[in-house]
């Protein structure tokens, strides 16, 4: 037992260092874009959407408050990467597009910082990729939850 509490010591300090380094990292891609850090994530996970989306699923996505990503839209709006448009379906929606172009200049961006990752993954056997995304995939979603408890608690 003694062994498996080491490991988890080791786990938990590494993975501190990994959330540390990864937000150092988008604090620095955020720099060089000149956007806010939430901005470059809010991106991201627009572009993992199907379409256009409400401000709501903005709010869904992000887990701000209605006022923070209306500030958010309006920066990244400022900063050509989204549009605003009427719902065809319902125009008293408006929903948030990302502008195309945009999201390819950024995307060859993140191409050309994710080489060196794709490279590290090559040393891994499908069984180890596999895992690793099914550890994200729980990651993801500890963290969703962790997100709404620590909202829910307030400060």
């Amino acid at each position: 037992m003694a062994h498996r509490k080491r490991l988890l010591a080791e786990l938990s300090g590494e993975a501190r260092r990994h959330m540390a380094a990864y937000a150092l990292f988008n604090q620095a891609v955020a720099d060089h874009l000149r956007l806010h850090p939430t901005d470059v994530q809010c991106l991201n996970l627009l572009d993992l959407e199907p379409g256009p989306v409400t401000a709501g699923r903005v709010a869904e996505l992000t887990g701000l408050t209605t006022g923070s990503v209306t500030r958010l839209v309006d920066r990244l709006e400022r900063a050509g990467y989204v549009t605003r448009e009427r719902d065809a379906v319902d125009r008293r929606r408006v929903l948030v597009a990302v502008v195309p172009e945009r999201m390819a200049a950024l995307g060859r961006l993140w191409e050309r910082l994710n080489a060196p990752w794709a490279a590290m993954f090559d040393a891994y056997t499908d069984d180890q990729l596999a895992f690793l995304t099914t550890h994200m995939r729980h990651a993801v979603e500890l963290s969703a939850a962790q997100v709404e408890h620590l909202r829910a608690e307030g400060p």
